[in-house]
C-alpha cells in the first residue's frame, strides 16, 4: 500500500501548484476570481495536510480504505475548484487525472473503478455547471462548443486509458516481483544445499581418520578382554557403533570437503545431477553428450553453480511433466559455445502463450483436461520463470519452441514432437579458467 508521506508530499505540491494558479490568474490577467471560496478550498487541503502529519507517523501505511478517502478528498477538493474557476474553460481541469491514475497504481480494481467514475461524472458536470472566467472589464470568457466537447472527451479518455495503463503496469511490476523474490527464494534453498553438502562432505573427510582410530583399538580391546565378557561386550559395541558413524557419513557425503569437487564438474554430470530427481518419474530420460564441429573432443568442465542446476532442474521437470514417455537431454559445445537442449515428446507449448513463456503467472486456472495429464501439479507458471532467470544471470540465451507443428495428426507427428527449450552458453561463462589449477590443495577445516 501507499504511505501516508507519499500522499501528503503530492498534495503539497499540487497546493503549492493552485496558490500560484490562482495568483498569476488574478494578478497578471486580471481574471476575476473568487478568491476567497477559492482560498478556502485550498485551505482544507492544507488543514488535512497538517492533521494528517500531527495525528498520524509520516512513514504509516494506509489501508485501502484510507487511501481511497484520502484521493476521494483531492478529488472532490479539485471539482470544486474547477466549478469556481470556470469549469472545463480551464486549462487545469486536466489535473482530475492524477488521484485515478494513483489509485490505478496502488489501490485494488474496484477502488481504482469507484474513483474514476467519479472523476468522470465530475468532469461532466463541469461542463454545465461552474462559475464563468471573467476578465477584468467584466467580459466573460466563451469557448466555442466543439473545443469545450473536445475538452471534456479527452479527459474522459485520458481517465480511461491513464488508469488501464497504470494498472496495468502496476499489476506487472507486483507479479514480477512477486516471482522474483520466489526465484531468490529457490537460488538461496539451492546454494544452502549445496553448502550443506559440502559441510557433510567434508565432516566425512575428516572424521574418518579418528573412526578408524576407534576402530581399531577396539579391535585390539575384544582380543585383550576374551576373557571378560561383559567388557568384552562393552568393546564389541563400541566398534558396532563406529562402523555405523562410518556408514553414515559415507552416505551422506561422497565426496571430499568442498573444495573445487562441489565447485565444478563435467557437464554430463551436472546435467545428470540437475535431471536426477526426475529420473524415477515413470518417463524415460535419455542423454546425448557429444562435440559439433569445430568443437573439442573431450568434454568440457563447467563450474557447478547453484542457479545453472536449479534452474536445469525446473526445465527438465517441465518436461517429464508434459511428456508421454520420452525426454531428451542433450549437451553439445564448440570452441566457443556449450549448448543444452531439453526435448519431450508431448503436445509441446501451447501456441496461445508461446511468445509469452517466461513471463511470471502466465498461466491461469487448469483445466480438467490438463489435471489429468499432469496430476498433483498446482503450479502459478513460476517454474518457467524462475528457470529462465536463473539461467540468464548465469549468461544463458534461452529460446522456446516446438520440435513440430502441434496441429498435426498424432500419427503424422515425429519421435520429438513436443517442446524444445535450448540454452546456449558462451564458454567464458561456464567453463572454469585454466588459472584454477584443477582442484586445489586440501586443507583441514578449522573449528
Amino acid at each position: 500500500m501507499v504511505r501516508l508521506r507519499t500522499l501528503i508530499l503530492l498534495r503539497w505540491m499540487a497546493i503549492a501548484g493552485q496558490v500560484a494558479a490562482i495568483l498569476v490568474a488574478s494578478q497578471a490577467y486580471g481574471l476575476q476570481l473568487p478568491l476567497g471560496l477559492c482560498m478556502l478550498a485550498i485551505g482544507l487541503s492544507v488543514i488535512a495536510n497538517l492533521v494528517l502529519s500531527m495525528l498520524f507517523p509520516q512513514n504509516r501505511r494506509l489501508s485501502e480504505a484510507e487511501a481511497f478517502l484520502t484521493l476521494l478528498f483531492d478529488l472532490g477538493q479539485l471539482a470544486f475548484l474547477l466549478f469556481l474557476t470556470g469549469g472545463l474553460t480551464n486549462p487545469f481541469a486536466i489535473l482530475v487525472l492524477a488521484p485515478v491514475t494513483i489509485s490505478a497504481s496502488t489501490l485494488r480494481l474496484r477502488s481504482t473503478v469507484v474513483l474514476g467514475a467519479l472523476a468522470i461524472l465530475a468532469v461532466s458536470a463541469a461542463v454545465f455547471w461552474y462559475l464563468p472566467l471573467r476578465f477584468a472589464d467584466g467580459s466573460e470568457l466563451v469557448i466555442p462548443r466543439l473545443f469545450a466537447f473536445g475538452f471534456w472527451l479527452s479527459i474522459v479518455i485520458g481517465i480511461l486509458f491513464l488508469g488501464l495503463y497504470s494498472r496495468r503496469v502496476a499489476t506487472e511490476m507486483r507479479h514480477m516481483s512477486e516471482a522474483l523474490l520466489a526465484t531468490q527464494m529457490a537460488l538461496a534453498r539451492e546454494q544452502k544445499l549445496t553448502d550443506l553438502a559440502g559441510v557433510v562432505a567434508a565432516a566425512a573427510h575428516e572424521l574418518g581418520t579418528p573412526l578408524a582410530t576407534i576402530k581399531l583399538v577396539s579391535a585390539e580391546l575384544i582380543e585383550e578382554l576374551a576373557g571378560q565378557p561383559e567388557l568384552q561386550e562393552d568393546a564389541r559395541l563400541i566398534r558396532e557403533q563406529a562402523d555405523r558413524c562410518r556408514d553414515i557419513l559415507r552416505d551422506m557425503g561422497r565426496a571430499g570437503k568442498d573444495d573445487l569437487h562441489l565447485r565444478q564438474a563435467p557437464l554430463s554430470a551436472v546435467l545428470r545431477e540437475a535431471a536426477e530427481p526426475h529420473l524415477a518419474r515413470g518417463k524415460r530420460v535419455e542423454f546425448s553428450f557429444v562435440p559439433v564441429q569445430d568443437g573439442e573432443d573431450f568434454q568440457p568442465t563447467i563450474l557447478r553453480r547453484p542457479e545453472i542446476i536449479h534452474g536445469l532442474r525446473n526445465l527438465v521437470q517441465n518436461a517429464v511433466d508434459f511428456a508421454r514417455s520420452t525426454i531428451w537431454i542433450e549437451g553439445e559445445w564448440t570452441s566457443r559455445r556449450i549448448i543444452v537442449r531439453i526435448t519431450d515428446d508431448g503436445e509441446g507449448f501451447p501456441p496461445s502463450v508461446i511468445g509469452r513463456i517466461g513471463d511470471p503467472f502466465v498461466r491461469a486456472r487448469r483445466a480438467d483436461t490438463e489435471a489429468e495429464k499432469r496430476p498433483g501439479y498446482e503450479g502459478m507458471g513460476l517454474g518457467l520463470f524462475i528457470a529462465k532467470t536463473l539461467l540468464e544471470r548465469s549468461g544463458a540465451d534461452l529460446s522456446f519452441a516446438n520440435a513440430t507443428d502441434p496441429f498435426l495428426a498424432p500419427e503424422n507427428r515425429p519421435e520429438r514432437s513436443g517442446a524444445v527449450v535450448e540454452a546456449v552458453w558462451a564458454t567464458t561463462d561456464l567453463v572454469p579458467p585454466a588459472s584454477s589449477g584443477g582442484l586445489g590443495e586440501n586443507t583441514r577445516i578449522e573449528s
